[in-house]
């Protein structure tokens, strides 16, 4: 009698648990695809690009810019703050390349690389002294500079390259983890793709982007099933964005499956010893 009471007791706990684990086990596939509204394979869509993807400098930037000239003596004091370990100026030694890096005995970083721009929105230039580079383009800056060494070299050609562009990728991606930039075009989608992807798990209709701009930190919400996100203004990235892919129910669910699976292994285990001991 004991010995039935026990069996009808573990069936009893038992069948809930497989039942709602036969549930949970039918993953939608809604929503998983990207540009889902995309779907004629037999017509061309077309877009205007949208071209507005130039970054703009903020505070706490740091800055490689380097001088050249077709006298490059005369270009040499004005790149005091690029040089390299052999204390020659990277304009001369040809090192002012995608890996370069200057260390600025006459700049303003106390990490001596590149040209830091301050709270106030400067940095400090060699000979010139302060620069406002806030709120401008590169190429705005290039120009500003150009227009500023123009008294002192015969057409100076001024590069300029943004050292601390970084992107932060959290949630569900293939590689979550904070990526640095060697360019200054990338969008929402090259971004998702260095991560590896987004999981199966990944809500891609309600992608979260952070981003801090003119004093205020921005909350935005994206979707990749749309082919609008194209168009949209934050299609393009900027420097210290963060990008979050949420979970989605599936995945939500799959966690309290793990929580409901040891509960239901407990209580299998009990049940056993209870069997086990009603026929001792």
């Amino acid at each position: 009698m004991i010995n039935l009471i026990s069996l009808n007791f573990s069936k009893k706990i038992l069948l809930p648990f497989i039942l709602f684990f036969s549930l949970l086990s039918c993953t939608s596939t809604k929503n998983v695809p990207y540009f889902e509204d995309l779907t004629d394979t037999t017509k061309v869509y077309s877009q205007l690009l949208n071209g507005n993807y130039e970054i703009k400098i903020q505070p706490d930037d740091i800055l490689e810019i380097i001088v050249n000239s077709i006298n490059a003596d005369a270009a040499a004091p004005f790149n005091l703050g690029n040089t390299n370990p052999t204390g020659m100026p990277m304009a001369q030694s040809g090192q002012g390349g995608i890996g370069a890096r200057s260390n600025s005995a006459g700049s303003n970083n106390s990490n001596g690389e590149g040209y830091l721009v301050d709270k106030n929105g400067n940095i400090d230039f060699p000979i010139l002294g302060n620069i406002k580079a806030v709120g401008l383009t590169v190429l705005q800056l290039k120009e500003v500079l150009k227009g500023k060494l123009d008294k002192y070299l015969q057409d100076p050609i001024v590069n300029i390259r943004l050292l601390n562009y970084k992107i932060t990728i959290l949630g569900e991606v293939g590689h979550p983890s904070t990526y640095s930039i060697p360019s200054e075009r990338l969008t929402i989608v090259d971004a998702i793709g260095m991560a590896g992807d987004i999981t199966i798990y990944g809500k891609r209709e309600n992608i979260l982007l952070i981003r801090e701009e003119d004093g205020k930190r921005n909350f935005i919400r994206l979707n990749l099933n749309s082919s609008n996100i194209f168009q949209s203004p934050y299609y393009y990235l900027k420097q210290n964005d963060i990008v979050y892919v949420e979970p989605n129910k599936s995945k939500i669910a799959a966690s309290e499956v793990g929580q409901l699976r040891r509960i239901t292994v407990a209580v299998s285990v009990a049940s056993f010893l209870v069997l086990i001991l009603t026929r001792l």
